[in-house]
């Protein structure tokens, strides 16, 4: 059976952005449900409607990406008890022009990573009523994953076990959805 294809965005565009580094050691967790590729979000300008005439090349290879998914898992910090302005301007972009939302009717889950007490909890609150205006189907469920110095391994994976079974449960879980959900690759064809 062929892998659905997951589209990861990380809501950070810092070099070293932990949310960065637990996306990508995620993507190992998946790596047996999914074929995940990381849409880029940092060259993207600030969402401006005079731009949508002639749309920036960023822009286009963006929505492009998105529109080749067959759902989103979206790992972002939090900024100020919300996302992050360069997410926030992505999902803008991604729904526009009017009428050319390349979000809607795909599945996503949301994550992120945080050294703080309630980690990315307000943030997740925050995307998930975004994206459901968009018609995106958020899987339910929560994962704030308290970040800790061993939360990942040397190689990049997973090293916390408590925190591996936990993540793999919500990807099983992300996968039944996708499976229910994703359009089918002929009706994508098509």
């Amino acid at each position: 059976m062929e892998k659905f294809k997951i589209g990861i965005i990380v809501g950070s565009n810092r070099r070293e952005s932990l949310n960065r580094k637990f996306a990508q050691a995620l993507a190992k967790l998946g790596a047996g449900q999914f074929t995940f590729s990381f849409v880029q979000i940092d060259d993207l300008p600030l969402y401006n409607q005079d731009l949508e005439a002639d749309m920036p090349k960023s822009v286009t290879r963006f929505k492009s990406e998105l529109t080749a998914t067959d759902g989103f898992l979206f790992v972002t910090p939090e900024h100020s008890r919300s996302i992050p302005a360069v997410l926030k301007s992505a999902i803008d972009w991604g729904a526009r022009p009017y009428g050319k939302n390349s979000w809607g009717g795909k599945p996503a889950a949301i994550t992120g990573t945080s050294p703080g007490a309630i980690s990315t909890a307000v943030a997740q609150a925050h995307l998930r009523q975004i994206l459901g205006v968009l018609g995106v189907l958020v899987m339910g469920g929560e994962a704030y994953i308290a970040f800790k110095p061993e939360l990942i391994g040397a190689n990049g994976e997973i090293a916390d076990e408590a925190a591996r079974t936990f993540l793999q449960a919500y990807l099983d879980q992300f996968a039944a959805l996708v499976a229910k959900f994703a359009p089918t690759r002929a009706q994508r064809a098509a």
